[in-house]
């Protein structure tokens, strides 16, 4: 089978385009579309519905995302091991929430390239959920998550155990329990995010519904928010401590029962644990384990 019509196909779906694949590919749409045409042949089934909106993936084509994806990473494998030397080298795509990477992975990232500088370690920061997703379909050889999760295609090490708390502008009154916040409007990252999951969650288990919810993108825009008085958020006291110590948001601490989360490594059992990913996974545990 031609890998090239396999990446043609597997660009496509993730896509969701014929157009917005043949424009990543640098393809033109019909050189794209006869690809997927003779794949289609091939395999003697159908991976695309075809309408007026565009294309939708058949139930053969969702099943054949997976193997596609196993293949293609299993020829990268290949390709590695047979040009891998004794010296850890070639890409390393690792994926963190953005809290673990301000706080915990400076000196890790620093370190790591020092003693590896042939490693083109690449990090990408998101929501937990996003993770875990480039995790499962080989876009990520590992990432840092939040726990808990339990999937049977991941291996999991905790790393870190922290603790939530709310953070408040200085102006706000002493918190005992999350019904002393005198606003429920919750500042939190985009959907997928494990903080905002646990934020809701105890809110929820209060019988507690919030007024409003306003998402940001990054730290600093919830910290600024916060700091003028336009809500509350929920965030490990290892990062919002610095903020407190610039005397702009306060921290309240709330029973341990609800705060506590642990911060996972995950990676895929099936993948190869290349020199690079290998000793990564030696420097995180000598330095964060």
């Amino acid at each position: 089978m031609d890998i090239q019509l396999l990446h043609v196909f597997l660009t496509t779906a993730q896509e969701g385009s014929i157009s917005k694949a043949a424009q990543k590919l640098n393809y033109a749409q019909s050189n794209v579309t006869n690809k997927i045409q003779q794949l289609e042949r091939d395999l003697n089934t159908q991976l695309f519905y075809r309408h007026n909106r565009g294309i939708t993936l058949t139930a053969s084509g969702q099943v054949f995302v997976s193997y596609t994806e196993k293949i293609l990473n299993m020829i990268k494998e290949a390709r590695a091991v047979l040009s891998e030397s004794s010296v850890p080298s070639g890409p390393l795509r690792i994926g963190s929430m953005e809290t673990t990477a301000a706080i915990w992975l400076p000196k890790v990232l620093a370190d790591y390239h020092a003693d590896y500088p042939n490693v083109d370690l690449s990090l990408i920061t998101g929501p937990s959920e996003q993770h875990i997703q480039g995790v499962l379909h080989y876009e990520l050889d590992g990432a840092f998550i939040s726990g808990p999760i339990d999937h049977p295609e991941l291996i999991q090490d905790e790393i870190i155990e922290e603790e939530l708390v709310l953070v408040t502008a200085t102006s706000h009154p002493s918190i005992v329990s999350i019904r002393d916040i005198s606003t429920y409007t919750m500042l939190v990252f985009r959907k997928g995010c494990s903080y905002r999951s646990k934020f809701n969650s105890i809110l929820q288990e209060e019988g507690i519904t919030p007024t409003k919810l306003m998402e940001f993108g990054v730290m600093e825009a919830i910290i600024g928010c916060v700091s003028a008085g336009l809500g509350v958020s929920l965030l490990p006291r290892s990062i919002a401590r610095l903020y407190e110590e610039q005397g702009r948001v306060q921290i309240h601490s709330l029973p341990d029962k609800q705060t506590l989360v642990k911060t996972l490594f995950i990676r895929r059992k099936d993948t190869l644990v290349t020199a690079a990913l290998s000793t990564f996974l030696e420097k995180i545990k000598s330095e964060l384990g």
